[in-house]
């Protein structure tokens, strides 16, 4: 069988062939959002930032779109042993918040949809600035998905990360985005056409089950305060070439 004729439910090559795990409630909506695009533009790329082991081409490959996986150098080289690369699929060996990973996509004209589940965040302000601007000009027409914790939020996790072991923050959350300025995201850059939040992706089961970030979506999504403390998951799309917006504030 040929790279272009695996689907979605194959594992990669050398595991055992079992069904494609649930990503889980954040996953979920970043697999909504590829699915999404890739309906729109068939042979657009996929480029995964920070993806490490995770083998979301398998979840997604619909047999005509190229994926790129961007990872930190010593992290590129355990994912190409255990994952090697192939016809329509890459590891770039690269931080995401160098830009060098942008050269590696080869036809931005097919569209191109960016991944950073769990990346920006741990980004300095100036960083995701850049990046954003970059992406807008090299990718019109694309997109860019991410999360974000809420400022309050972030602090917390910043005191989590500061405290003994570090916990699950073990590396500092440096960029917080309230749902209220999804709007001046919006307007950072002219490439920029619109922001954002995605909404939860229900899970096969019971109601109870559907949980975003450790908490029900109801409850998330109905509660003031809980909501302004619940994380975002958001898409950033990219205006066509031909028709640029006008910038008005940047990402503090």
């Amino acid at each position: 069988m040929t790279e272009s004729e695996r689907t979605e439910t194959e594992a990669p090559a050398g595991c055992a062939v079992t069904p494609v795990r649930d990503p889980g409630a954040r996953g979920r909506r970043f697999d909504a959002a590829v699915r999404a695009y890739l309906a729109r533009h068939p042979q657009a790329t996929v480029v995964a930032l920070g993806e490490g082991l995770d083998t979301g081409f398998w979840r997604l490959d619909n047999g005509r779109l190229t994926w790129l996986t961007v990872v930190a150098p010593e992290a590129a080289a355990v994912r190409r042993m255990l994952l090697p690369d192939g016809p329509r699929r890459r590891t770039v060996a690269c931080a995401a918040g160098d830009h060098d990973w942008l050269d590696a996509v080869r036809e931005p004209q097919r569209g191109v949809v960016v991944t950073a589940p769990g990346v920006l965040m741990r980004l300095p302000p100036a960083t995701v600035r850049a990046l954003l601007a970059a992406c807008a000009e090299r990718f019109p027409g694309g997109a860019l998905v991410f999360d974000a914790l809420p400022r309050l939020t972030a602090v917390l996790a910043r005191r989590a990360a500061a405290a003994p072991g570090g916990g699950r923050w073990s590396v500092p959350v440096r960029w917080g985005l309230d749902r209220g300025e999804l709007p001046r995201l919006a307007g950072t850059h002219p490439g920029i056409a619109a922001v954002h939040e995605l909404a939860p992706v229900p899970a096969a089961g019971p109601p109870w089950r559907w949980t975003a970030y450790g908490l029900p979506s109801w409850l998330g999504q109905r509660t003031p305060v809980l909501r302004a403390l619940v994380p975002l998951v958001c898409e950033v799309r990219f205006a066509a070439a031909r028709s640029p917006r006008r910038a008005s504030s940047a990402v503090s």
